[in-house]
């Protein structure tokens, strides 16, 4: 089978909405308070969370850079929680996620791969269940708020591909 190779395009409310929301104020209404010094962009996503869990808030600190091209070997899901990550110091990163197999609903569809770069002033929230690569930074060290389930109980599906697939260079 010949390898898979995904092109990496800009990060957009439109093209990333199969698999969550986009956190960044573009494209979202907002209202004045603090006597209109502030501008608060309300509720862009909520946090899903299944069974005796709550949200937490985390820190991930990445020490390992990503150099594109790139090859991954496999996707992972959390199936009982959402889980956003939004970058602390305005930093460009890489979003690599699937859609569910149609044929096979706990697999990524191999076909279905996407991969997004943040402009560094957008975070990403994937949806509960939604296959995704863990986090891949374009700088290091770089440090991302996360936001996602703290709980009880089994939240994260691992996926191997029998071959790798290459992520390259922005269309």
């Amino acid at each position: 089978m010949p390898q898979r190779n995904i092109q990496i395009q800009p990060l957009t409310v439109e093209n990333f909405q199969a698999f969550g929301e986009v956190i960044s104020c573009t494209g979202h209404a907002f209202f004045h308070i603090n006597d209109a010094h502030t501008e608060r962009y309300h509720a862009i996503v909520e946090t899903e969370i299944q069974g005796d869990a709550k949200a937490g808030i985390s820190i991930f600190r990445n020490i390992k850079a990503t150099a594109v091209p790139f090859q991954i070997e496999m996707l992972e899901r959390h199936p009982a929680g959402s889980q956003a990550f939004i970058p602390m110091q305005g930093q460009k990163f890489l979003i690599v996620v699937a859609l569910a197999s149609k044929t096979h609903p706990d697999q990524p569809d191999l076909d279905q791969i996407h991969a997004f770069v943040s402009d560094g002033s957008q975070g990403v929230n994937y949806r509960a269940g939604t296959w995704h690569h863990p986090l891949l930074t374009l700088e290091a060290p770089s440090e991302f708020a996360v936001i996602d389930r703290i709980g009880t109980g089994h939240n994260c599906d691992v996926y191997r591909f029998e071959q790798p697939v290459c992520i390259q260079e922005m269309i």
